[in-house]
């Protein structure tokens, strides 16, 4: 989400003073209405890769979904491309009778990726029922290229207790109301932005809005009803990322609780220093 312009304190975008010391990639490259899909994200990502590389620097991806880290490590599906008459129709379906026969649908004819997508990620489950509508194939069903054909990847995950998480989401969330959040977001709403956009489905956002009608929002400020909010979806975002990291091979896991800058310094040492490795995945 910090690809989205005028989205910085709910998204936890890296400082100006720090983006001058460190170089970062995939910042403001998007208004909040664009749709940045994880197709997008694995081509910039390459190209940020391939750049970082180039000058002679060891790459750093750094936080972000499961879903976009495993892409990347992993491939995408060679699936056709995008059909607008269809995608239209069944945005048109979405809005007009709710997320549930399109669900119903999706289990029917490609119930692999139907598991996989979760109910609101309504982006991704558009896209496959329209893959399935316009090849006849499911779109689990595609082979993927594999980007560690070209680059190899070191894949830490830090590990946190869940209860620490929990302490740590409830102050993050507190440090983001008082750091401005809410005029953050009532700016965004003013320009015309609302969960309709992509930028806005994220947690920290989406919160702010009750829909009145279908695709009708009117604005909420109430800091506590939002705050609680923010913080029960956090949790159940983590339950959700905590459980499909496990789908990723290879993933070394550090405990954060104990020094982990000494213990990926010595990963360093062990994957890059000696063999020269391309990419290092965090």
């Amino acid at each position: 989400m910090q690809v989205y312009r005028g989205m910085d304190i709910g998204t936890a975008k890296p400082s100006p003073l720090l983006q001058a010391k460190i170089p970062h990639h995939l910042i403001d490259i998007c208004e909040p209405n664009e749709q940045f899909t994880a197709g997008d994200f694995v081509r910039c990502a390459n190209a940020a890769v391939d750049a970082v590389v180039q000058r002679g620097a060891l790459p750093v991806i750094c936080g972000g979904t499961g879903f976009y880290l495993k892409n990347l490590l992993h491939g995408l599906p060679e699936s056709p491309p995008s059909d607008p008459v269809i995608r239209q129709t069944l945005k048109e379906t979405l809005r007009v009778s709710g997320v549930e026969p399109l669900l119903s649908e999706l289990a029917d004819v490609d119930p692999t990726s139907a598991a996989r997508i979760h109910r609101n990620d309504t982006y991704r489950l558009l896209r496959a029922l329209e893959v399935f509508k316009v090849s006849k194939k499911p779109l689990s069903s595609y082979a993927t290229h594999k980007n560690t054909d070209t680059h190899k990847f070191l894949v830490i995950e830090l590990h946190r207790p869940r209860e620490t998480l929990y302490q740590r989401i409830a102050y993050r969330t507190e440090q983001m109301f008082n750091a401005g959040l809410v005029d953050e977001v009532f700016r965004l709403y003013r320009a015309g932005y609302t969960p309709c956009d992509p930028g806005l489905r994220a947690i920290g956002y989406r919160e702010f809005f009750e829909e009145t009608a279908p695709l009708v929002f009117k604005f909420v400020s109430d800091r506590a009803t939002v705050s609680s909010a923010i913080v029960q979806n956090t949790r159940h975002y983590v339950k959700r990322q905590t459980t499909y990291f496990k789908s990723i091979p290879d993933i070394l896991q550090i405990d954060a609780q104990d020094n982990p800058v000494r213990a990926i310094h010595g990963l360093l040492e062990k994957y890059f220093y000696k063999d020269y490795c391309k990419a290092f995945c965090l």
